[in-house]
C-alpha cells in the first residue's frame, strides 16, 4: 500500500531538525537551505509552521513541464533522473505548493524522494508533525 509524507501543521514547533535531518542525509551538510523540506513560518500574529515538502502529486506538475521527462513516478515517489535533468528549474517554477528547490551549491533541483520510503524526517520530528500515512487513510488525518 502506498503512504504519503504528511503534515500537521499544528503540531509543528518550527524546531528546523527536518531541515537539518534532510540536507544531512542528501547533502551530508549542515545547511536547511539543501534540505527537500523547508517550514514556512508565517507572522505577525497568529504565527503558524507549516513545512513544505512535495506532495507526490499523481498528476504532477513539475513532470508535465520538464521537457527531458528527467521527473517520473518509480515506485509511488516522483523521482528525478540526474542524468536527464538539464537544471533548467521548469519544475520549480510548476509546482503549486513550491515544494522544489533550487541552490546557487547544487546543480540540480532539490526535491523530497521519500529517503527511499523511509523518510528521515518522520522518524526525527520531535512533535510527530511529520507522518508517513497509508494513502487510503488521508481523509482520516484529522482524527490522529
Amino acid at each position: 500500500m502506498s503512504k504519503k509524507l504528511t503534515v500537521i501543521p499544528e503540531l509543528c514547533s518550527g524546531c528546523s531538525i527536518c531541515e537539518l535531518v534532510c540536507a544531512i542525509k542528501h547533502f551530508g551538510v549542515n545547511n536547511p537551505k539543501k534540505s527537500a523540506i523547508r517550514v514556512l513560518t508565517t507572522y505577525p500574529h497568529p504565527v503558524m509552521r507549516m513545512p513544505i515538502v512535495c506532495s507526490q502529486c499523481r498528476v504532477a506538475p513539475c513532470a508535465k513541464v520538464c521537457p527531458t521527462n528527467a521527473l517520473r513516478w518509480i515506485e509511488g515517489v516522483i523521482r528525478l533522473d540526474e542524468e536527464n535533468c538539464t537544471s533548467c528549474y521548469k519544475c520549480v517554477e510548476a509546482c503549486p505548493f513550491g515544494a522544489i528547490y533550487a541552490h546557487e551549491d547544487c546543480d540540480l533541483p532539490i526535491l523530497c524522494d521519500m529517503c527511499g520510503g523511509d523518510p528521515e524526517c518522520v522518524k526525527k520530528c520531535p512533535k510527530g508533525a511529520l507522518r508517513l500515512i497509508p494513502e487510503a487513510a488521508l481523509g482520516e488525518s484529522k482524527r490522529l
